[in-house]
């Protein structure tokens, strides 16, 4: 049998709001469905360089903080960048942001790094602007589903 496909989930989620969307993320890519990949989710802070070895694809979740990525996200990046530089290159990944006003500073940042690491972004950023909406919610459920089931089906 094969081995199942590892989708690493690293989100920063310091409130109630942002955790409800790191587990809808979650959530979407552990659907009954989606038989062949194990999700493991991961606070920026507890990930490092192993986890990015070992994952097949990852998405990324984080917060706006003045106009940039979470301080625990770019904690995360600057411990696994090195390590992973020449062994992680075409990882596929995808990534949101909670931004409480227009998140382009944020994903300016999170784009840099990610092109100097090489990895291949599969799906468009999911930028979650302005004041709450439980649409948030199944919008991150669908980046979930949508990641581990192009992974499932081997399209990454």
């Amino acid at each position: 049998m094969d081995r199942k496909k590892k989708l690493l989930i690293v989100s920063h989620a310091p409130s109630p709001n942002t955790l409800t969307l790191r587990n809808a993320v979650a959530q979407g890519a552990d659907h009954e469905d989606i038989e062949n990949v194990e999700v493991t989710v991961l606070a920026p802070l507890d990930a490092g360089p192993d986890d990015v070895l070992a994952c097949d694809a990852i998405i990324l979740g984080t917060t706006e903080n003045l106009g940039y990525m979470s301080g625990a996200l770019k904690d995360f990046f600057d411990r696994s960048y090195y390590p992973c530089l020449e062994k992680t290159q075409g990882l596929p990944f995808a990534y949101y942001i909670r931004a409480g006003h227009d998140g382009t500073g944020t994903q300016r940042a999170i784009e840099s790094i990610t092109t100097g690491l090489r990895w291949k972004v599969v799906q468009q950023p999911l930028l979650c602007r302005g004041e709450y909406r439980d649409e948030f919610e199944d919008q991150c459920r669908e980046l979930g589903m949508y990641v581990a089931a192009s992974l499932d089906a081997g399209l990454f």
